[in-house]
């Protein structure tokens, strides 16, 4: 089974050497009497929105699961990463068994940041499983790593091939897994993830009515193999919630100087409810949720103007596409 790939660091490269994460848990940590609660946002900052019918509250900007947390034997660096963005009220957190010690840090940052931080977060993990049983079995490691009883969104993770939406909605499929999680509690909403093909998100969609579909976003999406176009506007009038990732293309865009962090999160969050980003660093954390106060939506002139810009290099902002 290969190991998907989709939030990607920012995406940037910006790297900090951090200190321990006792000491950084002691500054930062939002236990039960600080914990920030998910209620207005703060001053300037953009107001919340819908994830589709799930109702849950998010922000244009969350929490990916890769960058620093993407790794292993690294939680001096990564645990702090998480602390911070949930004193700084990060509303939606991303992970996957796939992306090595990802849960680990996170189950940590929820012990360290005291009882009441897993609940002030929709948190959402995935399984790349296409059997009941293997679904299963990531569903309760998961489960163990995150420190947590329940997903608020278990994500069938990195489809690409119509072979696997057969065998997962077929017998015994990761479906069956999913209905059973959902029944017994450990589950609340079911969602989707690719950035391959969108047409096998689509018949995903077609195939279980999913409450959220994560899908590559950004301005070179247009030339080729469209998820804006089709995924998100198909998730739209069936009231999925969309979740926005390679917004930066893995930090090509930002190398090549093709566009700023900033028009490239407003593009992004102006198609999708979040976008996760993942970081390296807790001042990558602090200017991407700082991407909050921005001005959302970005007008369409300023969205095709930007897509215009960075067609002629699209290619190179796709490689995740198929071939």
């Amino acid at each position: 089974m290969r190991e998907p790939s989709e939030t990607g660091s920012a995406d940037g490269g910006r790297r900090g050497v951090l200190g321990a994460v006792a000491t950084t848990a002691a500054a930062v940590a939002v236990g039960a009497a600080g914990c920030p609660s998910p209620a207005a946002p703060a001053a300037g900052e953009a107001p919340a929105r819908t994830l589709g019918r799930t109702g849950a509250q998010v922000e244009p900007v969350s929490l990916g699961g890769e960058g620093i947390l993407r790794t292993t034997g690294r939680h001096r660096e990564a645990v702090p990463v998480i602390l911070e963005a949930l004193r700084l009220g990060v509303r939606y957190c991303d992970t996957a068994p796939a992306y090595q010690q990802s849960q680990d840090y996170y189950g940590e940052a929820f012990r360290a940041a005291g009882p009441k931080a897993r609940e002030q977060v929709f948190l959402a993990s995935k399984t790349h499983a296409r059997d009941r049983d293997g679904a299963l079995r990531l569903l309760d490691d998961s489960l163990r790593r995150l420190g947590t009883d329940h997903l608020d969104s278990w994500q069938l993770h990195d489809l690409r091939e119509i072979e696997e939406l057969d065998a997962i909605f077929g017998k015994r499929g990761a479906i069956e897994a999913v209905e059973q999680a959902r029944a017994d509690g450990r589950v609340r909403h079911v969602g989707i993830t690719g950035h391959h093909d969108p047409q096998i998100l689509l018949e995903a969609m077609r195939r279980y009515p999913v409450d959220t579909v994560l899908c590559a976003v950004n301005p070179a999406d247009p030339a080729r193999l469209p998820f804006l176009t089709t995924v998100v506007e198909e998730a739209r009038r069936r009231g999925v919630g969309v979740i926005g990732m390679k917004i930066m293309a893995a930090g090509r865009l930002l190398q090549d100087r093709a566009a700023g962090a900033a028009e490239l999160i407003r593009y992004a969050a102006s198609h999708a409810d979040t976008v996760i980003i993942g970081c390296s660093s807790i001042a990558e954390v602090r200017e991407n949720l700082g991407a909050r106060s921005l001005s959302f939506p970005m007008p369409p002139a300023e969205r095709a103007a930007l897509e215009a810009r960075v067609a002629p290099r699209a290619g190179r902002y796709d490689t995740f596409k198929a071939g």
